[in-house]
């Protein structure tokens, strides 16, 4: 996996994207509503008459225009290279420009079929197919379009299913985190892991994915090179379970909060779980997202007792381990959580239903714009052969038992508090 070359950073990424979604919101309530282009189309005739029309065109293009000027202060404003966004954007949104035109086909809709896969997998056939230049690969900051998308998915989401749902989640998230973590370490130490590399992987598969690797690496300053193997495994098991745990889910014949919370409680990736509930239906993304960020807020707890341990565990003369303190939970803990409430507060409590719903049709697209441009990104840094370069394949047996139990432990957990 690639990672962005950063220069000293000016705000924390999370505050970036708290910050920058609050601005478009501000932007869309109060200056102008950029409308949402339409991508429906069903005969060739239609997609050059409608999709292809001249202002449809426009309408596309100003809404790619507000996100690029974003995006280029999100840059910014973390320290990534502007310069390699100024040359990575415009392939990555005609990309994810395509991907969209494509989902919106009346035959793509009726399979159920999101643009957030078609971006996916031009992005995958692009990225495997061809050697993109470095400085393409350092341009790609997926993580950080998808925290924006969710500060204003907060937006659509109000807050009596936050109040509904969010102890339901937290108690499940309790649950999983606290029973899949000790199995994966378990399976981890059978396969004769080291004790490093099982506790960064425990956590990526019970917590929250790439975002618990990277906090429990930095609890335990444990070895980039493993932190980037488990990343892949991440991102790599996070596509297929996207794609089908919807599709399984119906075919379970499982209502939509309990598809919401098995989704949310069981795919690694915080973009993933968004762009797996927008397949299953639109309740269904919201208790995903719900119960996801009840796994994200349990991120500070579990690096802060990762960080006792491995203080008292690993405690010589010689170690510099990060000390364990209350000011680490906080550190840890997703701030973007917070901008995501506070949009739904705003839109639940203190803005007219009349506005609502004057801007509820723009702010919704430029959301999904958002995850499109993520996961566009995303396909174009993920490669399959990273995973069988690795001379041991113990890492990956273990990821996928322990995922596997994961899936199990989750439907089950979510079928009695949801059911």
């Amino acid at each position: 996996m690639s990672t962005p070359v950063k220069s000293k950073s000016l705000l924390h990424e999370d505050w970036t994207v708290v910050v920058l979604g609050f601005l478009i919101i501000a932007f869309i309530l109060g200056v102008v509503v950029v409308l949402p282009p339409s991508y429906d189309w069903t005969t060739g005739e239609e997609l050059i008459s409608k999709v292809l029309s001249i202002k449809n065109i426009v309408a596309i293009f100003n809404q790619l225009l507000l996100v690029f000027v974003v995006g280029f202060f999100a840059y910014y404003l973390t320290g990534l290279s502007t310069k390699n966004y100024l040359r990575a954007f415009p392939v990555i949104a005609l990309l994810s420009t395509i991907a969209l035109i494509l989902a919106g086909n009346s035959a793509m809709k009726n399979l159920n079929l999101e643009a957030v896969i078609f971006s996916l997998t031009v992005g995958l056939l692009i990225g495997n197919l061809f050697k993109l230049p470095e400085w393409f690969k350092k341009a790609l900051a997926a993580e950080l379009l998808v925290k924006i998308g969710l500060v204003l998915l907060g937006t659509g989401v109000m807050w009596s299913d936050i109040q509904k749902a969010g102890s339901l989640g937290l108690m499940q998230a309790l649950v999983v985190v606290v029973t899949v973590w000790y199995f994966a370490f378990w399976i981890c130490r059978r396969f004769k892991l080291d004790q490093e590399f099982s506790m960064m992987l425990s956590s990526a598969v019970s917590i929250c994915g790439v975002s618990a690797a990277i906090a429990t690496a930095g609890a335990i300053q444990g070895d980039s090179k493993k932190l980037s193997y488990v990343i892949s495994l991440v991102l790599v098991t996070a596509i297929p379970m996207m794609i089908f745990m919807p599709y399984l889910a119906q075919w379970l014949h499982l209502s939509q909060e309990v598809t919401g919370a098995w989704i949310g409680g069981t795919i690694d990736t915080t973009g993933a779980v968004t762009a797996a509930g927008s397949i299953a239906g639109e309740t269904a993304q919201h208790y995903s997202m719900i119960v996801k960020m009840s796994q994200n807020v349990l991120l500070g707890l579990a690096a802060f007792a990762i960080s006792v341990y491995w203080t008292y565990a690993k405690k010589t003369p010689d170690t510099d381990v990060e000390q364990p303190t209350l000011g680490l939970i906080w550190a840890r803990f997703p701030k973007f959580v917070l901008g995501f409430i506070a949009a739904s507060l705003l839109f639940s409590f203190f803005i007219p239903t009349e506005t609502v719903a004057q801007v509820k049709g723009s702010l919704k697209s430029i959301q999904t714009l958002w995850f499109v441009l993520a996961f566009t990104s995303i396909g174009l840094e993920t490669r399959f052969a990273d995973l069988f370069n690795n001379e041991s394949r113990q890492p990956l047996y273990a990821f996928l038992i322990a995922q596997t139990f994961n899936v199990v432990v989750t439907l089950l957990v979510a079928l009695v508090l949801f059911g």
